[in-house]
């Protein structure tokens, strides 16, 4: 066994060590409107459920160089969000918003993702994804180092939910297999499902 101390360490290489054995992760891809109307979209792997009542899930969003990305910045901004989750089927549309843009330029318009209005927000989200969340900002956390915050945690409050029939159960339930949901792995490497087992927990 290894045993690394994170401060003996780069943040690089604490990186790559969380990023590789915290997997599979699922991918949020998240839609924002800048004060301008810009509409920004971009992925996020630090992602996942906080609550169920109320609903609430967390996107945790790095800094680059101490300044706050797009998405973030909108977020604080507005108080809102769109919350998508990322298949097999936009995968590839979802990878091409990764891309380093001015905050004048829309990713959507990059990726040809196609805009659809939200009931309760005034953030769009996109018509290509099977799931799509509308939130409410709850709290933001900067989460710092000894003199900068490094990243943002954001808790949103799922608001609406919006799930394609196709993938919708008649007991309430998501049907995994024509999700397709896919998952960050490190590097470019991302996986689907694959293989699915059940274990019943102890009662």
């Amino acid at each position: 066994m290894i045993t690394i101390n994170p401060k003996d360490n780069g943040e690089r290489d604490n990186y790559k060590l969380l990023i590789g054995t915290i997997i599979p992760r699922p991918i949020a891809f998240v839609t924002t409107k800048s004060d301008e109307g810009v509409i920004n979209g971009a992925p996020f792997s630090y992602f996942n459920i906080v609550s169920s009542n109320p609903p609430m899930i967390s996107v945790s969003i790095s800094r680059k160089n101490g300044q706050l990305k797009d998405t973030a910045r909108n977020i604080y901004q507005s108080g809102e969000f769109v919350v998508h989750i990322v298949d097999q089927e936009n995968v590839k549309q979802i990878n091409e918003t990764a891309a380093l843009l001015p905050p004048n330029e829309s990713e959507l318009e990059l990726a040809n993702l196609t805009q659809v209005e939200s009931d309760l927000i005034n953030v769009p989200g996109i018509q290509e994804s099977k799931v799509r969340f509308e939130c409410k900002l709850i709290k933001a956390i900067p989460l710092k180092d000894e003199e900068n915050p490094a990243s943002d945690l954001f808790i949103g409050e799922v608001i609406l939910f919006h799930i394609d029939e196709s993938i919708y159960a008649e007991n309430g339930r998501i049907h995994t297999e024509k999700l397709g949901a896919i998952s960050r792995l490190a590097g470019s490497d991302y996986a689907t499902i694959g293989d699915i087992f059940t274990i019943e927990r102890p009662k």
